[in-house]
């Protein structure tokens, strides 16, 4: 005689399976979501922080121009100031330099006056300064200038003698030139508003 078995189902066991499988699924989800968001707040965050580095990048790059602009009035001051001690250094033989070099040693002088401390580059191509030269006073130069095209961040609040700098577009408008008064004074007077012809040269060294 043969024994058979019924297979009983058991719908508690049934339950339990599909209750598992669908806190699986879930927790699977919650998962797929959780990384998500995760993801996009890491985006999130990269943007943020590269809005910031950029912002303090351009600040920076601002600062150094500024400096930069500081740097060029400076020595385009001393360029100026040097044409005009060689133009006024010999009362009654009133010349522009023929070129830098005569700056930094006048050789109409037995001792060579120097009339600038040295040869400044120009702080914002880091070339030389160009030179401007007058065809009406033989060619000779009586003023320098940037070569740069690049806008200026100052635009206001220039002291005399450089009001006309203001609202220039570019670098290269800003000229640093010495234009004397129309009459010449006699030895040892002064250019109105300015000090006495015979300014003392910067000294020698030893």
């Amino acid at each position: 005689m043969t024994n058979s078995r019924s297979t009983i189902h058991d719908p508690t066991k049934a339950t339990s399976r599909d209750q598992q499988s669908l806190t699986s699924h879930s927790a699977l989800r919650t998962s797929h979501s959780s990384r998500g968001f995760t993801y996009i707040a890491l985006l999130a965050a990269i943007v943020i922080i590269g809005i910031s580095l950029g912002s303090a990048g351009k600040y920076w790059q601002n600062v150094m121009m500024r400096e930069k602009e500081e740097e060029l009035l400076f020595r385009g001051e001393q360029y100026r100031l040097a044409i005009e001690r060689y133009y006024s250094s010999f009362p009654g033989r009133f010349q522009y330099p023929q070129n830098i070099d005569d700056l930094l040693k006048d050789g109409r002088s037995a001792a060579g006056k120097r009339h600038l401390r040295q040869k400044y580059k120009d702080p914002i191509t880091g070339e030389d300064f160009e030179v401007f030269r007058d065809l009406t006073k033989g060619n000779r130069i009586t003023g320098v200038y940037s070569k740069s095209d690049k806008e200026p961040l100052k635009t206001k609040g220039f002291e005399d003698p450089y009001k006309d700098f203001e609202n220039k577009q570019k670098y290269s408008d800003w000229k640093f030139m010495f234009t004397p008064a129309q009459t010449q004074p006699l030895p040892g007077q002064g250019l109105p508003g300015r000090p006495p012809t015979g300014i003392p040269p910067i000294q020698q060294g030893p």
